[in-house]
């Protein structure tokens, strides 16, 4: 007979680690991002919007 238990915390624990490593990668991620310089936006204009007219 399987041993439920077993197969459960087997589970249980390696779905525990796969989280950790997701939060742990996340927060090197958004270290990452704070840490660079600050890039400089540029506002496009929007395109005229008569497309909608016959010219």
């Amino acid at each position: 007979m399987p041993d439920y238990k077993k197969m459960y915390l087997t589970l249980f624990r390696a779905t525990e680690q796969a989280i950790n490593t997701l939060i742990q990668a996340q927060r090197e991620c958004e270290e990452l991002y704070i840490s660079e310089p600050d890039t400089e936006l540029k506002i496009l204009p929007l395109p005229n919007s008569q497309s909608n007219e016959d010219p």
